[in-house]
């Protein structure tokens, strides 16, 4: 089975943490070892999916699914509207489920097609639930493999052994909650008149620069935001609490 970790720089994992000869970063290999103990092969743990931030890609912290497998979800871009996030917004109770959970249902056709493929890699059946930790990150987890129905007391040590580890490694895995680059007043000023609906124009005349500027300005509040629009940038702007 191929393992790997989501990698920030070449050789390291979440937080610059060093990756094994498979790929995998310490912490990430605790999970994947807590999984295999009770019957899991493949684990995923990742942040919980918001609004301006719903790709697969973006909040992926640990998983060792099979990389082809990987790069086919991120394509296919289901994570955030997926039977997954859905049931885990709607309560905080552990589920199982013996069907994937990782498809949105939307279209019947390609939702057969991904949950075969998940189903073609063992991944027939899952526990997911979701946690926050002590600073109020939200997490997401879901271990996947053939395994049956676990009992009652199985699921409570899964949980409780995952969160301890959580609650050990939190600080290590946590991701800053910011722009990755400090954004300029003019940026910031941009965004805000764009909040209230003003169009480049009429930002141009408020703050007395061209409409060229004005662009530019928010051309370079999207890429620091890590934002594909307008509207994508303001909410993360909104949430980072900069406007």
């Amino acid at each position: 089975m191929t393992e790997s970790i989501l990698c920030q720089d070449e050789g390291h994992g979440a937080s610059g943490l060093p990756l094994d000869e498979e790929g995998i970063c310490p912490i990430g290999r605790q999970y994947v070892a807590l999984g295999q103990r009770f019957g899991f092969d493949h684990v995923l743990v990742s942040t919980f999916p918001k609004a301006d931030k719903p790709e697969f890609a973006a909040n992926i912290l640990f998983c060792n699914w099979p990389a082809e497998l990987r790069e086919r979800y991120r394509l296919e871009d289901q994570f955030s509207a997926s039977l997954l996030v859905q049931r885990l917004k709607q309560s905080i109770v552990p589920f199982q489920a013996s069907e994937c959970v990782f498809v949105d249902g939307r279209d019947r056709d390609a939702q057969r097609s991904l949950a075969g493929a998940f189903e073609d890699r063992g991944m027939s059946s899952s526990l997911a639930y979701a946690v926050h930790d002590c600073s109020l990150a939200h997490y997401l987890f879901v271990f996947s493999g053939q395994r049956a129905a676990l009992e009652r007391s199985e699921i409570a040590d899964l949980y409780l052994e995952s969160v301890e580890l959580l609650d050990n490694c939190s600080s290590l895995i946590a991701q800053k909650d910011g722009p990755r680059e400090k954004l300029s007043a003019r940026e910031i000023e941009c965004l805000r008149w764009s909040a209230a609906g003003k169009s480049s124009d009429e930002i141009a005349i408020i703050l007395s620069i061209s409409s060229h500027t004005v662009v530019s300005y928010l051309k370079s509040a999207m890429r620091k935001l890590d934002s594909v629009n307008r509207m994508q940038a303001v909410a993360r702007a909104c949430r980072f609490r900069l406007l």
